[in-house]
């Protein structure tokens, strides 16, 4: 306390008589190993960090301002365990918000997730237990933004209270862009019921420029090159803008949580914006690309200390100029077994094979998210290690 008071005398700001706050130091760090059957043809094994969980830490807090409001604001911090570098060059890559709670909902101001991937993620077993902070066991290549890796900067980001089960958010994230306020724009907007064993969700997500905006992490930027990474969708690039619907519902009997989740990822206007080194398909300037994604998920509580999970999810593209689009089906098989509240040990099986062909015009080859893609048309993924949470 005394330490606390000193900081803000230093700072020049009064404290306030009977104000109640919290500050929350909190983070997650996780290392382990991974091997890939195929990154570009050979099989590769590396101690790696952030496999079941991206390392992180964070301070989260909150003042009491009376009335039912309060202050709030959360500032997380990504980094690599294995060789202490930031996520993504930046101090705070994961979250920086600060709001306002009121009795009718709360608003935060800053670098937050979009409102798809809060409400939809947790209906993905990507975004739980298969790898999800290597990013393996995602929707193939990230493309519908469930598993939250894109997060929205200069987002105004508001959650309504939970009345009968039922809460409603929505994001908007401006452009940045001096004479054009919509140019690298993303608006996300979603609903969700949580009753008990049953949950369910739906969620809409839309993005002007989305290699910018989106997948190139800086609203403001317009000047990277080709962040479609993947050649799942990298063909895509170019699309003026992206659109994303999805749903997601889970219930819980006994031991067992069965889940499932929806989404149809569309690209815009193929070629209406310019991208270095991105080179739309032969006769899809002007188009419009859509993916489908499904996925089915089970978990089961073996033990108190062990958790077993198996998922499947198919994905598949449109036609192109007579040829087939491509089909993505991934197996994630995963344990995790706590030796303490705050310590775990996992270990998930990825599998993906591919058919058709993908955005680049070629035949389609295995690609795990965020792994080094297959030259062929199959990859597996393995991933073992320790997660400690505080």
């Amino acid at each position: 306390m005394k330490k606390s008071l000193l900081l803000i005398a230093a700072c020049g700001i009064a404290p306030t008589a009977h104000a109640q706050s919290s500050v929350t130091l909190y983070g997650i760090v996780d290392a382990g190993f991974r091997y890939n059957s195929n990154a570009g043809g050979k099989s590769q094994f590396a101690i790696a960090g952030g496999n079941e969980s991206a390392s992180r830490f964070g301070l989260t807090g909150s003042e009491d301002l009376g009335g039912g409001y309060k202050a709030v604001f959360t500032l997380e911090n990504g980094f690599t365990t294995t060789t202490g570098a930031l996520q993504g060059g930046l101090m705070f890559g994961r979250q920086a918000y600060v709001g306002l709670g009121t009795p009718y909902g709360t608003l935060t101001l800053g670098r937050q997730y979009l409102t798809l991937s809060s409400y939809l993620g947790p209906f993905s077993s990507g975004t739980d237990w298969a790898a999800r902070g290597a990013g393996w066991g995602y929707h193939p290549a990230g493309l519908d933004d469930v598993d939250g890796t894109e997060r929205a900067n200069n987002a105004i980001k508001y959650v309504s209270p939970r009345y009968r089960g039922v809460q409603v958010g929505a994001t908007y994230s401006l452009g940045g862009i001096s004479g054009n306020v919509t140019q690298n724009e993303m608006i996300s907007a979603g609903v969700d019921y949580d009753g008990g064993p049953f949950r369910f969700a739906a969620a809409y997500l839309f993005v002007k420029n989305p290699n910018y905006a989106l997948f190139g992490n800086n609203a403001t930027s317009s000047a990277t090159g080709n962040n479609f990474a993947s050649p799942i969708f990298s063909g895509y690039a170019s699309a003026a803008s992206q659109q994303v619907v999805g749903a997601g519902a889970s219930y819980t009997f006994g031991s067992f949580t069965a889940g499932g989740i929806y989404t149809n990822t569309k690209f815009f206007n193929i070629g209406g914006i310019a991208v270095a080194g991105a080179k739309p398909p032969a006769g899809e300037v002007g188009q419009t690309a859509t993916f489908n994604t499904g996925e089915a998920n089970l978990k089961y509580r073996l033990t108190p200390t062990l958790l077993l999970g198996v998922a499947y999810t198919y994905t598949r593209a449109s036609s192109y100029n007579g040829k087939s689009g491509a089909s993505y089906q991934q197996w994630n098989l995963g344990a995790d077994y706590a030796l303490s509240k705050q310590t775990d040990l996992y270990f998930v099986v990825l599998r993906e094979t591919a058919g058709g062909f993908d955005s680049t015009g070629r035949r389609a080859v295995a690609a795990l998210t965020f792994a080094t893609p297959s030259t062929s048309d199959a990859q597996t993924g393995v991933t073992l290690g320790i997660r400690h949470i505080f």
